[in-house]
């Protein structure tokens, strides 16, 4: 059975895009968040793992690692696995 699992989770990591492959490796990992207005930073937190996007929303949500509050955020946002 373990044998198994092993071929069918190796198989799954081949099938894979780099992106895939990275997105699997990032999963539980602190992000860097970046809210960005006019192109110029203007907030940037520090998640204590996944960030998700927010259901029929173009937003994002994570848990903040210094304050340990929900946080939501939309528009100019770039997500980094720190």
């Amino acid at each position: 059975m373990k044998k198994l699992l092993t071929l069918m989770a190796l198989l799954l990591i081949v099938s894979c895009t780099d992106a895939q492959k990275a997105s699997l490796s990032a999963y539980g990992e602190p992000h860097k968040i970046t809210l960005y207005s006019g192109g110029v930073p203007v907030r940037q937190w520090v998640s204590t793992g996944k960030v998700q996007t927010i259901t029929e929303s173009d937003g994002w949500q994570f848990k903040c690692s210094k304050t340990r509050q929900l946080i939501r955020v939309g528009g100019n946002v770039v997500i980094e696995v720190k």
